[in-house]
């Protein structure tokens, strides 16, 4: 679906009319009509207000361009339920809201989240612990929380 088209239907699906929403995101009627006909798009500080407005993130008002991976430890963010907020509320779409939350990490060491991924993760292949937590390091450190 085109941003437009979510744009539109989370307006609808809230019951607002243009000017409610424009109201509550400080813009114009107009500029929200802009939006829903595809001749413009929000900047990314009012993005920030109907990711609000909607609780849904960022990513989904843009119709899911880009796929999210927590940052600390790599799991797919497949819906909105599962990325992380900001103690005012927003979206962090870095992080999953099990590794972060309300502004601080879970983890603070690769040690403590590797600690407890050995012990949950599936390990197909059987590996001995210390070549699994190895491999699982080597991942984690491409991830922005590790580097």
């Amino acid at each position: 679906m085109t941003t437009e088209m979510i744009l539109k239907e989370l307006r609808e699906k809230h019951s607002l009319t243009q000017e409610q929403l424009a109201e509550r995101v400080l813009v114009t009627r107009q500029a929200v009509s802009r939006w829903e006909t595809g001749e413009t798009q929000p900047n990314t500080e009012t993005l920030k207000l109907l990711s609000r407005e909607y609780n849904v993130s960022i990513n989904t008002l843009l119709g899911s361009p880009r796929t999210l991976f927590c940052q600390c430890c790599g799991m797919p963010l497949t819906d909105d339920g599962m990325i992380s907020r900001e103690p005012d509320g927003f979206f962090n779409e870095d992080y999953c809201k099990w590794c972060y939350a309300d502004g601080r990490f879970a983890y603070l060491s690769m040690d403590a989240l590797l600690d407890f991924l050995v012990t949950h993760m599936p390990n197909p292949e059987q590996l001995p612990e210390a070549e699994l937590r190895t491999r699982l390091a080597e991942q984690l450190r491409t991830l922005k929380r590790w580097k």
